[in-house]
């Protein structure tokens, strides 16, 4: 059961919020803030003049398998002539270099080439930059071996790609967002709304998986949808990441659960010579970010960030007021060569507040507009953390690490009946998510390039519900309160292994994984080999620069707590039904050419997911995959696990990195996503977009001038239309305040295809002391509008209140309102770093 139907909800926040913004542009603020903006790049460019350049790179090299340190190896600015070579104790620097980005190439005999991307260098602080370069399995002579600077090359040689924390930063129209930054990447959807649900290569939202230096965290965004992912903004500052790893395919056996994505976020260390720190204006934000060294031996980085955008809302007048904070840190301590410890931890307090005062003025602009949203949305209260610690110990052949976490997540939403506090609540939802997790693994490097990892896994989580729902019943023609409370408790396990190989002077690679998930839930789950998930990935370098790739495996995921713990009369209802894992069988397939040189990467993959097991809503008789993503609930509900769904596609990329000022992505994904309920006809998804191209580029100029684009294009996405007489019907209309789907007509119909250009320009000072950058980001630079599916809605007299249809006694007079996205959005950020 939703919570409310918030695909009305992402349509009018979207047609609101770009509304204010409008009214910024037409107003005098826009105006003033322009000049503003303008009068500080003259005065900092004065001020440019008066004060020295003059930025270090430092850092240690290691070797990846023992941690140890790696002497003699060249350290070199690319595309220069200025290096340094390591000390005894790996340790490097470089120094008198003007601010800027460079790219740095590590080189040892024995060693695999390393090339770190765009190390962003300022004269107000050091930049440190470890490496960890791979042995290499082949004699030397043999064959030129370039280095990857993907982690788990050999276990998953394809479907994964890096993203540097720059490439978010500048990122047009991505707000400093890693969910909307890999949106230019291959396969990765861009939907028409302003929620960052990441749909990848045709699988549903929560079908991705997200770690943080190895610590599992649930969700990467505010105001998530529990049962699912996503919400429009996300949680994780990019001021603390240091590097992403984003897995589309080939998941490592380390990581389960997972059936479109993994992504591996690595934070950064805090600073070991001084304290410093960083304040972000953004547009919809404030954030600090701190760190310095707590001892020898150790360092902190932490942030906090809090939202003013409900200030702004209250004062345009808008329904709804969104409020978000976040708080991060990441603390770390060398103990010694052998042992590093990891502690981690991040949070979020979400509150979705309603402007009820907007119903008090029936003459104010929009107050029809205004009336249906206030009768339709919920007030909202959420709050989610992680906390987490790793240890990592480093022997002769390898690095064992352990890792124990802990997070939860607090879901509230109620409703008063006409908004009034003085009525009994027509909505109170309640519910807890708990988990607390263990995992240990080994990761062994052996002669003739072998390369071992094992472990295994435990978890216990607790999912609570206590709810209670007033809707109308058919059958007795009254309204009814429909009340929930569950609980459930549940033992997880796992366990994993994986062996790859190198053969023929590295040529070749191949690498076979293992894994087996249970769990106490039920009979049918409990037993790891029935979920047993095999896994192959094969490299094969037909030259220096050109490989052909290969995996396939098995996948496996649990349902959501909302599914396992759904009950009826104390029954785990769900449990009766035998709802299993949910599965799917991948096959990818491609080629790669790496210009290395040139930092230059082309590539062309297929891919195909054979879904089984899939969750099938019995009321509805939809597969829970084409319920889409909104702020409710998804799973909370009677549901059998005998669905089925595929998709399958082809996707080509062309990746420049930073070369001689110049980086760029072009992408283009043909995707088609079917699910069907039971053993029904296959019928497009919820994320059915067919064609996805993305165009992403920039140029960096001289006096740290930058100007970047995006370009994004989608196809239209399959929607179902309402069913006209059930939403109208009075006494449903009264409760619901809501339109009803048509499931019978099941995405039946799309909206038409979208598309739209970000423009980004930059401007960077570099003073003694600290360094101040501005931006101005522009969105939708062209004024493109999409036409979203029509609000159904009921006709209203000047007071508000719905009317009757006098042609059909019984129900009301239906009216569509119009659900466009689309206009031009400028923004200005503002960052000082001191």
């Amino acid at each position: 059961m939703k919570v409310f139907a918030a695909k009305t909800l992402v349509a009018a926040c979207v047609e609101l919020s770009l509304t204010s913004l409008v009214f910024l542009c037409n107003s005098g603020i826009f105006s003033a803030i322009m000049n503003r903006f303008f009068f500080l790049l003259a005065l900092s460019l004065c001020a440019l003049f008066s004060h020295g350049q003059s930025g270090i790179i430092t850092g240690k090299i290691r070797n990846a398998r023992n941690n140890e340190p790696v002497p003699f190896a060249n350290v070199i600015i690319q595309g220069s002539a200025n290096g340094v070579v390591s000390d005894l104790e790996g340790v490097y620097r470089i120094e008198q270099l003007a601010p800027g980005l460079y790219n740095l190439e590590v080189s040892s005999v024995g060693f695999k080439r390393t090339v770190v991307f765009e190390i962003e260098v300022s004269n107000s602080r050091i930049s440190t930059a470890d490496v960890k370069l791979e042995e290499l399995a082949i004699e030397i002579g043999e064959a030129e071996v370039v280095g990857s600077s993907i982690s788990n090359r050999e276990e998953a040689p394809l479907s994964v790609r890096k993203i540097g924390v720059n490439e978010i930063k500048r990122n047009p129209g991505g707000n400093r967002d890693i969910s909307r930054a890999i949106q230019s990447l291959p396969g990765v959807a861009s939907i028409p709304t302003f929620r960052n649900d990441i749909i990848i290569r045709g699988g549903a939202p929560n079908e991705n998986r997200f770690y943080i230096d190895g610590i599992e965290i649930p969700n990467i965004n505010h105001f998530a949808t529990q049962g699912a992912s996503g919400g429009p903004v996300g949680l994780i500052n990019v001021d603390l990441i240091d590097n992403v790893e984003f897995y589309s395919g080939a998941f490592p056996a380390n990581r389960g659960n997972a059936l479109s994505s993994v992504l591996e976020f690595g934070f950064k260390e805090g600073r070991t010579d001084r304290f410093s720190a960083n304040a972000v204006v953004g547009s919809s934000d404030l954030g600090i970010t701190f760190e310095g060294p707590t001892g020898p031996r150790s360092s902190i980085i932490m942030s906090a960030r809090r939202s003013y955008l409900q200030y702004l809302f209250a004062a345009l007048g808008l329904p709804f007021l969104p409020i978000y904070n976040d708080f991060q840190f990441k603390w770390k301590t060398k103990i010694d060569a052998k042992n590093e410890l990891t502690v981690l931890g991040l949070g979020a307090i979400d509150d979705f507040e309603l402007n009820t005062s907007l119903a008090d003025d029936p003459e104010s602009e929009n107050y029809l507009d205004n009336k249906y949203l206030l009768d339709l949305l919920s007030v909202n209260t959420q709050w989610n953390y992680t906390v987490g610690l790793k240890w990592d110990h480093f022997v002769e052949k390898g690095r064992w690490t352990f890792v124990l976490s802990r997070n939860m997540l607090n879901n509230e939403n109620f409703k008063h009946r006409d908004n009034n506090t003085d009525l009994p609540r027509i909505i109170d939802y309640r519910s807890q998510e708990m988990e607390n997790k263990f995992r240990v693994e080994n990761r062994l490097f052996f002669e003739k390039g072998y390369k071992l990892t094992y472990g295994l896994n435990y978890e216990y989580a607790s999912y609570t519900n206590s709810s209670r729902f007033s809707q109308y019943s058919f059958l007795q023609d009254t309204i009814v309160d429909l009340n929930f409370s569950k609980d459930l408790d549940l033992h997880k396990y796992g366990l994993f292994a994986q062996l790859s190989r190198n053969f023929f002077s590295e040529r070749l690679v191949l690498s076979l994984g293992l894994r087996g998930d249970g769990n106490t839930y039920s009979a049918e789950m409990s037993n790891a080999l029935e979920q047993f998930s095999p896994r192959f990935s094969a490299r094969f370098r037909i030259s220096p620069e050109l490989s052909a790739n290969f995996n396939t495996g098995r996948y496996f995921q649990l349902p959501p707590y909302t599914v396992l713990g759904y009950r009826e009369d104390g029954v785990l209802v769900n449990r009766k039904n035998s709802i299993g894992y949910i599965g799917n069988d991948q096959l990818v397939a491609g080629l790669e050419y790496d210009l290395g040189s040139r930092n230059t990467v082309i590539s062309a993959e297929g891919f195909y997911k054979w879904y089984f097991n899939y969750p099938r809503s019995v009321d509805k008789n939809i597969n829970l995959a084409n319920l889409g993503a909104d702020f409710g609930v998804i799973g909370n509900e009677e549901v059998k696990g005998d669905s089925r769904g595929e998709a399958y596609g082809l996707e080509v990329l062309l990746q420049q990195r930073l070369y001689k000022g110049f980086y760029g992505i072009v992408a283009y994904t043909w995707v088609r996503s079917l699910f069907a309920a039971g053993s029904s006809e296959l019928l497009p998804s919820s994320w059915d977009s067919r064609h996805l191209i993305s165009l992403t580029g920039g140029k960096k100029f001289s006096r740290n001038w930058e100007l970047g684009f995006r370009f994004r294009y989608s196809g239209g996405l399959p929607f179902t239309p309402f069913d006209e007489d059930a939403s109208l019907l009075m006494s449903n209309w009264n409760v619901n305040r809501s339109a009803i789907p048509d499931y019978s007509r099941l995405n039946s119909e799309r909206i038409r295809a979208f598309h739209q250009l970000d423009v980004r320009i930059d401007k960077k000072w570099f003073f003694d002391r600290w360094s101040l950058n501005l931006f101005l980001d522009i969105q939708n630079i062209y004024n493109q509008v999409t036409p979203l599916q029509a609000r159904l809605d009921v006709a209203r007299d000047s007071q508000g209140n719905p009317l009757e249809n006098i042609a059909q006694q019984g129900y009301y007079l239906p009216v569509y309102r119009d659900n466009s996205n689309g206009t031009v959005l400028p923004s200005i950020g503002i960052i000082v770093e001191l």
